[in-house]
């Protein structure tokens, strides 16, 4: 869930935070956590969830999405209201569920760009839809 809530905010969030004064630097900064995120989750899922590793890796990760989340309260959602407009804002969250409902299921570190998200995002999902499905399927 995290990793298609993130590619679906650097999809449509960071864009509208480029445009606004200062928000380069504010979108570099969370694509910078986002990205260290997806190596982290691409780590988890390979772990035994019963090791001491897991579990001390895993508390290291719920900070920083704690951290990354208070970052985005503090720095770039006030950014994104004080220059977008509310009807944008509204279009944009709506854009926001539809990404989450399409991106992939798992972390891809190599995507490390808006631009990346579009291109490989789709072909990404479709591979990812399709392992979960066989996972569950006992196979």
């Amino acid at each position: 869930m995290l990793a298609r809530h993130e590619t679906a905010e650097e999809m449509i969030v960071r864009p509208l935070t480029r445009k606004a004064p200062g928000g380069d630097r504010v979108a570099e900064g969370r694509m910078e956590e986002e990205n260290e995120a997806k190596e982290v989750l691409a780590k988890l899922e390979k772990m035994d969830v019963d090791s001491a590793e897991f579990t001390s890796t895993f508390q290291e990760f719920r900070q920083s999405v704690l951290e990354h989340a208070a970052a985005e309260e503090r720095d770039e959602f006030p950014l994104l209201r004080q220059n977008t407009d509310a009807d944008a804002l509204v279009k944009a969250r709506d854009r926001v569920k539809r990404a989450e409902a399409m991106a992939p299921t798992h972390p891809h570190p190599s995507a490390k760009t808006t631009a990346a998200n579009y291109v490989a995002g789709p072909f990404a999902a479709m591979l990812d839809r399709a392992k979960d499905a066989f996972s569950s399927s006992g196979s």
